[in-house]
């Protein structure tokens, strides 16, 4: 996922995605212990895009509160 297009979302988008992404992430972890991960490389996705999507919502908060 893209910077650009996660800029494009609502803050309730992007709330709702986060914790999709958390939700997988977890199950990646868990998939990973028991030995049935397959893509190893999607774990490092979902944190970088997890961090994109905190990092967003913090610059829309900051905003808002800038603008008050």
């Amino acid at each position: 996922m893209k910077a650009g297009e996660i800029r494009d979302m609502t803050e309730d988008q992007l709330k709702d995605r986060l914790m999709q992404l958390k939700k997988e992430q977890f199950n990646l972890r868990f998939q990973r212990a028991s030995g049935q991960l397959e893509k190893m490389s999607r774990i490092r996705e979902v944190r970088k895009d997890i961090a994109r999507i905190k990092t967003i919502l913090n610059e829309k908060t900051r905003a808002t509160q800038a603008a008050r």
